[in-house]
């Protein structure tokens, strides 16, 4: 069964975007679906997809224009739904990520853990699908 496309894209701005693609794609398991790439290296948008359903956009501070541009980077939480949470903080252990809530089963069933991206972003990686 194919995946449907995603709805909702969590937006993130990064001063350093391409750093962030590679943390995302390369410790978390994203895949870059589109990465347009901006003067000096920086990346002017890029959409992130999540294998198991979902996706994130996110670009660089430097060409965020109207409201975006308020968006200041490292305020933001992502919550990602995994099979492979085990792994995922293993990477992210290797990687060396600050990670600020060990991996715990929580009370609502989820097996879970926190870290937080080199620009202050917190990702929490859980088993927990959300409420039917």
């Amino acid at each position: 069964m194919t995946q449907p496309q995603p709805t909702v894209w969590p937006a993130l701005r990064y001063d350093d975007a391409p750093g962030a693609v590679r943390l995302l794609v390369d410790v978390f398991g994203f895949r870059a679906a589109l990465v347009v790439p901006g003067e000096g290296g920086d990346v002017v948008h890029a959409e992130l997809r999540w294998p198991e359903g979902g996706g994130v956009m996110l670009g660089s501070t430097k060409f965020c224009e109207g409201v975006h541009a308020a968006m200041k980077p490292g305020a933001t939480s992502v919550c990602v739904v995994s099979d492979h949470v085990d792994e995922i903080h293993e990477k992210a252990v290797a990687a060396g990520l600050a990670i600020v809530e060990e991996i715990q089963d929580t009370d609502y069933g989820s097996h879970t853990f926190t870290a937080r991206d080199p620009e202050g972003n917190l990702w929490t990686f859980g088993t927990y699908r959300g409420a039917p």
